[in-house]
């Protein structure tokens, strides 16, 4: 089996008194979708800001590409090639798609010396800007305001313009969040079609859309995990089954 791409290993995050996260490890694969699922307050968007080091632990390690990111600067892990999403949509609603998804990879492209040329018109950053509206569906609309966009439409913006900080591991919170079925669905396509150079790690409640892309599930409750597996083994865990998934999803066939 190929070695992961980002391994925790034993992450605890301590509020005070309060243990959010607690000992906490898991891998992520490139071609593979991780879901972290679990009732509300389980930990879930805390793993994933420690992950992108918006906190930092209070103990563990996260290897990512034989370095060490805990306790690292979210600035220095995004550069390093992890992009994440957020439970409320983060775009410039005020500018153009493309504008957005410039702006993104122009992140990646800085270019101090040449502060008097316009950065519209470095080649390299508009392609890759393009390029990552391509994938995720959105290139006919990349003259309209971000603002103009439906709920999902500006969903696949924000992926897209972290598409295009060219991440190898991508942290995604509730991307679902709101949707209708058929947003819902686009966005299914959308994180199955970026498993193949991604690791993918979701958060999500939406139960039929997690077994429809997940490679591996992990199951927390409390802030610890509670099951970690395939989708069938944790679907046939009786522990889950009473704790979080219900008969309904006992019963799926994956």
């Amino acid at each position: 089996m190929a070695e992961p791409i980002l391994r925790a290993e034993n992450l605890t995050k301590r509020f005070g008194g309060l243990a959010a996260v607690n000992d906490v490890s898991l891998e992520l694969f490139i071609g593979q979708v991780h879901a972290l699922i679990g009732p509300n307050g389980a930990g879930k968007s805390t793993l994933t800001n420690l992950l992108s080091g918006d906190l930092k632990p209070s103990s563990g390690h996260i290897h990512y590409a034989g370095v060490d990111l805990a306790g690292m600067p979210s600035e220095r892990i995004s550069r390093l090639g992890l992009g994440r999403s957020y439970q409320k949509t983060n775009i410039f609603l005020a500018f153009s798609v493309f504008e957005n998804c410039r702006l993104a990879a122009q992140s990646r492209r800085q270019r101090p010396w040449q502060i008097f040329r316009q950065a519209r018109r470095f080649d390299d950053v508009n392609a890759r800007a393009l390029s990552a509206l391509l994938a995720v569906g959105l290139s006919a609309r990349r003259d309209a305001l971000a603002a103009a966009l439906s709920h999902g439409e500006q969903r696949q913006l924000e992926i897209a313009m972290c598409l295009a900080t060219e991440p190898q591991v991508l942290l995604m919170d509730e991307p679902l969040a709101g949707m209708g079925p058929q947003e819902s669905q686009t966005i299914v396509e959308l994180i199955q079609s970026l498993t193949a150079g991604h690791a993918i790690m979701l958060i999500e409640h939406d139960m039929d859309a997690v077994f429809a892309v997940a490679h591996r599930l992990t199951v927390m409750v409390n802030g610890e995990v509670l099951a970690s597996g395939t989708p069938s083994e944790v679907r046939a865990n009786a522990v889950v089954q009473q704790a979080y998934l219900g008969e309904e999803h006992g019963g799926l066939d994956v």
